[in-house]
């Protein structure tokens, strides 16, 4: 994975369907995460859909409802994934297989897929053989309960805290602050 040109801040997109519920909530966590390390110069987060639906929209209430609930403020609204992204970000997380596939058919070469990653492997518990590893997608809460949504919340969680290691692990720059 190529990272960011030296000195420059390490740029990570993350992706669902709509941008409403599960890209939102990692951008939230992830943000609340860079902020608490104090890297909020040398890591820029964002979110997109790879739909149209919610363009505009504000995130789901009850997925900002179960953030608010754990101390994350979830803010923004919907947009859609743009060839542009491609450029603009180092990383762009998806949060399912079928967000990975819509990504990599926009994606123009090997360089831009090769920036096209699944969220959860970045938590050590999914991705090292640990219950469940096998499915590495964050499930979409949209169609379900309260309670879907607080689980996307801490399957996210738990994955932004991995992916912020592998980014201090890959950015010197990172590991020095």
């Amino acid at each position: 994975m190529s990272g960011p040109v030296s000195g420059e801040p390490v740029r990570v997109l993350f992706v669902c369907l709509g941008n409403i519920c599960r890209s939102p909530t990692a951008e939230g966590v992830m943000r609340e995460l860079v902020g608490r390390e104090g890297l909020q110069g040398a890591i820029v987060v964002d979110s997109a859909g790879t739909g149209a639906w919610h363009v505009g929209s504000p995130p789901d209430a009850r997925a900002a409802e179960a953030a608010r609930a754990r101390g994350v403020a979830l803010a923004g609204t919907a947009r859609q994934v743009r060839p542009q992204d491609f450029e603009d970000f180092d990383y762009l997380v998806a949060m399912d297989g079928e967000n990975v596939r819509a990504l990599r058919s926009l994606a123009q070469g090997e360089d831009e897929r090769s920036k096209v990653r699944l969220l959860r492997e970045f938590d050590p518990a999914s991705a090292d053989g640990a219950e469940g590893a096998g499915d590495l997608d964050v499930p979409d809460p949209y169609y379900g309960g309260a309670d879907g949504f607080d689980e996307v919340f801490e399957l996210v969680r738990a994955a932004c805290a991995g992916l912020l290691e592998q980014l201090r692990d890959e950015a010197p720059a990172l590991r020095e602050s």
